[in-house]
């Protein structure tokens, strides 16, 4: 099928999904569960053939995204599961006004209609961005890149079959079968067919998404995420939480990308940082991009131009020495993709400064970045992080799918 036929039986069976019982979504949610499991060894074989045509072609690092394990496809089925059990947002009244005249205005959430997430080399999105969309009663548009291309056709067939099973149009669930440029861009220039696009992906996809969509597009998922080592932070703390932000899966948006250390401690605490990041438990070392003044203490790769400007997903980590927290502010500020930053430190106003003034989507302290994530904020799987604030801000769940409409009821009034 085109990209068009495609969109046209999904608006088809939007209505079907937006009338769907929460019994009935959750019941699907479930087959679906079950259908993941039951066809473990086809998924798996497709990955297998995705695997060996992207080896020399992509990062080991992006490889490890790709890969699919038994282990892997068991935890999207739980994550069906998890959604199937999180309260069902359609319908729900978020206001009511009762005026002076008699009228009873109720804000009510509703479905967006269809939504279509392109997103690049992640077989897991698959199931997590069908999961949420039709528990939040719309249809759903999947457009993955060409690596994942075999493993999200075999996961959408399972995901289909159990939708099918519990009485759910299949047709509200598509994947696109053109994985070239040009079912992207007939995606993003879908007016009328897409009620929303998310993309997922690195910085290219989404800015081309942002500057060429002539449907509602929701920014997502860049992340050069900070961690700044405040002069009154613990230490051990400092180097636990930036070996598990760099370290733990750097090929993630939620990734640290850049460490700030404070002038005072700087000299104690950098050559520790390098000793953990290069023998760290994950077993690959980190290479340090370190500005001037870090270099001065600790040996490693001289920073470039645009390190502090780079989401790496890879074990690089951009070093700077700052004076104040008033310049590690700033320092965010000029280069934040607005998603995840994080302090360490005992001082509770230095604290509350970072939390209150750095303006992104999650802000931590004493704490990984790595836990923006849908999951880890009670979400369920999760469409994406929202690095905007309109309409959805960070770990976009069900709620963030969902629009809303007035029903007014009245007596008879005229105005």
């Amino acid at each position: 099928m085109t990209t068009r036929e495609l969109l046209l039986a999904a608006n088809a069976a939007k209505s079907a999904m937006a009338a769907a019982s929460t019994e009935v979504k959750n019941a699907a949610l479930r087959a679906m569960a079950d259908a993941l499991i039951a066809r473990t060894g086809e998924i798996l074989a497709a990955n297998g053939e995705d695997m060996d045509a992207a080896r020399g072609h992509i990062s080991e690092v992006m490889l490890d995204r790709l890969a699919l394990t038994e282990s892997r496809i068991a935890g999207m089925a739980e994550g069906l599961r998890q959604v199937a059990d999180l309260p069902d947002p359609v319908g729900r009244t978020l206001r009511t006004v009762e005026r002076p005249g008699g009228l009873t205005i109720r804000r009510t959430a509703v479905p967006m209609g269809v939504i279509a997430i392109i997103y690049e080399s992640r077989p897991n999105v698959t199931s997590d961005a069908a999961a949420l969309a039709l528990k939040a009663g719309s249809a759903c548009v999947l457009r993955c890149g060409k690596e994942a291309h075999r493993s999200a056709a075999a996961i959408v067939a399972a995901l289909k079959a159990g939708m099918e099973q519990a009485g759910l149009p299949a047709e509200a669930l598509q994947l696109v079968e053109d994985t070239t440029r040009a079912s992207a861009n007939e995606l993003m220039t879908a007016s009328g067919l897409v009620d929303l696009l998310i993309p997922r992906g690195g910085a290219g996809l989404i800015r081309s998404c942002v500057e060429n969509a002539t449907v509602n597009v929701i920014e997502t998922g860049t992340g050069i995420c900070h961690v700044y080592v405040d002069r009154w932070a613990d230490q051990e703390m400092a180097l636990d939480i930036l070996e598990n932000a760099k370290c733990s899966r750097p090929s993630v948006c939620n990734a640290a990308e850049v460490c700030l250390v404070h002038r005072e401690v700087a000299g104690e605490f950098l050559p520790k940082l390098k000793d953990r990041l290069e023998h760290n438990r994950f077993g690959h070392p980190v290479q340090l991009r370190l500005d001037p003044e870090a270099a001065k203490i600790i040996d490693g790769t001289p920073a470039g131009p645009a390190d502090f400007d780079t989401e790496f997903l890879d074990y690089i980590l951009a070093v700077r020495v700052v004076d104040s927290l008033e310049e590690t502010i700033t320092h965010i500020a000029a280069h934040s993709t607005h998603h995840s930053e994080a302090i360490v430190t005992g001082d509770e106003r230095a604290a509350h400064a970072f939390l209150t003034r750095v303006d992104s989507a999650a802000v931590y302290w004493n704490a990984s970045t790595r836990f923006t994530d849908g999951g880890e904020f009670g979400l369920g799987c999760e469409m994406g992080i929202s690095t905007q604030k309109l309409h959805a801000r960070g770990p976009m769940g069900l709620e963030e799918l969902c629009s809303y409409k007035y029903i007014v009821v009245g007596e008879g009034q005229t105005r």
